[in-house]
């Protein structure tokens, strides 16, 4: 169902993309992909303020697993766009990842890895607490802290892409 999404259309699209070819292509990505994790932050907060126990979790972490794909598509960083690099390229590309030490960038995301990102921030312990104190009022909150969360996930993600792109961007100019 989520696959038929309007914003799922242009991830699809550029799944056989490379690199962005210049700081432009590249500001221009990253506001694609500021504006796909606003979307989904706004699912995120919906799921959030279901007064159901266990749904905003188990929401957040498909939606963060699809968003990660997309963003990680939109930049040429999934593992088979990175494979297609030319050699000192791909090997240039995998040590900017290590050296910022992302756990997500060029990685084939587990759901695993997303419930340990998560939990990590606390939110959703958070929001579930202010959810019992107060039923109307604590769904409110919950649904803000839930779109905070998911929105500071996704632009880290999107900045940790950045970094990588424009690091490739140096290597290709430095090769040229």
């Amino acid at each position: 169902m989520l696959d038929r999404l309007p914003w799922r259309k242009p991830a699809r699209q550029t799944a056989g993309a490379l690199l962005p070819a210049s700081d432009t292509a590249l500001h221009a990505v990253r506001l694609r992909c500021r504006q796909m994790v606003a979307k989904r932050a706004l699912l995120s907060a919906g799921a959030s303020a279901l007064p159901i126990m266990g749904v905003d979790i188990a929401v957040d972490i498909h939606l963060l697993s699809r968003l990660i794909e997309d963003i990680n598509a939109a930049f040429g960083l999934t593992p088979q766009q990175i494979e297609k690099l030319q050699p000192k390229l791909r090997v240039a590309t995998y040590s900017t990842i290590v050296g910022l030490g992302s756990t997500l960038v060029g990685r084939v995301v587990t759901r695993e890895l997303l419930l340990k990102i998560l939990t990590r921030s606390g939110v959703k312990i958070v929001s579930k607490n202010a959810t019992r104190l107060v039923p109307i009022a604590g769904q409110m909150v919950s649904a803000a802290i839930g779109f905070s969360a998911f929105r500071a996930i996704g632009n880290k993600h999107i900045e940790a892409c950045v970094a990588v792109a424009e690091q490739m961007l140096k290597v290709q100019a430095a090769g040229e």
